[in-house]
């Protein structure tokens, strides 16, 4: 026979019954068999062929044939003849077997292709919560300030306000781009920890990347105008003070109008009602929290420390924290009474209208005014929990005059309060917070606050002297543009 012929083994008599029960563990023999399988191979798998000569099948051809295969559609009906009975079964035997192989080699492919799928779907839906944050956050911080435009009017003064606060923006980018993408996407931010039942209860956590021991806690209340304070606002603070050891709590709370001051003092007291109770679990040490604010957090941080004392001085009042958990408090550029601040808000464009909105009326600026209140005789007890403040300020501050801290340092010590106000010659009310940090280098404002919070600590006295300086964010000369236009 030539070299090119394929020939099957035939037999020209009926296949043998099955020796066994299990029909699937015999293998086809036979013409009508092997047909049959060809069959389903080629439908099972459109890849599979079998290539027969021309003279194969002559010779196939010429054999007589036994019994002429049923019609697929009868396959498995039942005949009269035996012969044509054990063929069928056959060709289902032949059929199940193919079938089986087939299916395994499917599952088996598909199992490999769930698990990279389900490894690249993780990722995928990870990177896709990490977007949609960023997404919401954006529209948030839009939100926020369409509704300060809708507060403050849109008359020629904001407008040229507005104007300048993009300039200003638009030179520091370089330093927001990197402090965002450290915000949405490090691994050592434990973002948006609920801390209440309130709208905007919710805390960002700084943690520092070794775990040796409890580390010192800030519970940081941010700035914004009593309208657009959001707990983002901390985070360029919160990474440079995680990478000296130190947690930082960025503490969000209900703005005007969604609340006004008394809803920000209780959101206030309230995350740092958390903080003094749950930084343990973090790795925070609960007899080394500060609480710190600034600007307008400065203001309602202030104004919580206060109220927290006069509430433990008075009889029957239950308290979820305590004054004496906060070891200090650290005021930067913030304002202390509202009596004398109220017609310089004015003249800067926070209009006595909606200031006094803000404030719940005319009647309640002396509640909200810790310098006030603590000259208040009936809290002279009060006064005398209060932990050691420390206020930090800007000569040059146009928003919040340098006065105030000062003003309010030294009324708290006439009380017997340990206190003391640290200026800064010529830095204005976002140089402390923002383009110095983003300068890099020494920033005497950051060095002074270590400091203090070290100060019991040699080991970490000794690691502050040795460590590096801060890198720069922003080259000089967008900096010094920024100082020039900033609306602040």
């Amino acid at each position: 026979m030539p070299s090119h012929q394929i020939l099957p083994i035939t037999h020209h008599h009926p296949p043998p019954p099955f020796s066994g029960s299990n029909p699937s563990s015999i293998l086809p023999t036979g013409p009508a068999s092997a047909d049959a399988m060809l069959l389903k191979l080629e439908n099972d798998d459109p890849t599979a062929r079998l290539l027969i000569s021309s003279s194969f099948e002559d010779e196939m051809a010429s054999f007589k044939p036994i019994k002429p295969l049923l019609p697929r559609a009868s396959s498995y009906t039942t005949t009269t003849s035996s012969s044509a009975a054990a063929s069928t079964t056959t060709t289902a035997a032949a059929t199940a077997t193919a079938k089986s192989f087939y299916q395994q080699r499917r599952r088996r492919i598909a199992s490999e292709d769930s698990l990279s799928s389900l490894s690249d779907g993780e990722g995928r839906r990870s990177l896709g919560r990490e977007v949609g944050h960023a997404a919401a956050e954006t529209f948030l911080l839009t939100r926020l300030s369409l509704k300060l435009l809708r507060y403050l009017g849109v008359g020629y003064r904001w407008i040229t306000r507005f104007l300048a606060l993009g300039c200003y923006a638009l030179l520091l980018v370089p330093g927001f781009f990197q402090v965002g993408y450290y915000y949405f996407f490090s691994s050592q931010i434990r973002r948006s920890v609920v801390y209440g039942d309130k709208p905007r209860n919710r805390l960002d956590l700084y943690l520092p990347k070794n775990s040796d021991g409890p580390k010192p806690v800030i519970a940081f209340v941010t700035g914004g105008a009593w309208i657009i304070g959001y707990k983002a606002w901390g985070s360029l603070l919160g990474q440079q003070l995680s990478e000296r050891d130190i947690i930082v709590a960025c503490i969000d709370y209900r703005n005007f109008p969604q609340g006004t001051i008394s809803d920000m003092v209780a959101d206030a007291s309230e995350g740092i009602s958390y903080v003094c109770n749950h930084i343990a679990e973090y790795g925070g040490d609960p007899n080394r929290i500060y609480l710190m604010g600034q600007s307008a957090g400065a203001h309602i941080a202030a104004c919580t420390l206060v109220e927290q004392a006069i509430k433990e001085a008075g009889e029957g009042e239950s308290t979820s924290w305590s004054v004496s958990q906060i070891k200090a408090y650290f005021g930067l550029s913030g304002g202390y009474n509202l009596l004398d601040l109220i017609d310089h808000f004015h003249s800067r464009g926070l209009y006595r209208s909606v200031f006094l909105s803000i404030m719940e009326g005319e009647q309640s600026l002396r509640q909200f005014s810790p310098e006030v209140m603590v000259q208040d005789p009936n809290i002279k007890n009060a006064v005398s929990l209060l932990p050691p403040i420390v206020l930090f300020h800007g000569t040059a501050d146009y928003s919040i005059p340098s006065d105030s801290s000062k003003n309010f340092a030294e009324t708290l010590q006439r009380l017997g309060v340990q206190a003391e106000s640290i200026l800064y010659e010529g830095k204005t009310h976002t140089d402390l917070f923002l383009q110095d940090p983003m300068r890099g280098g020494n920033d005497k404002m950051f060095e002074d606050l270590l400091a203090i919070i070290h100060a019991d600590d040699s080991a970490a006295l000794a690691k502050d002297a040795t460590a590096p300086p801060r890198r720069r964010l922003v080259p000089e000369f967008m900096l010094k543009l920024a100082r020039s236009v900033s609306p602040f």
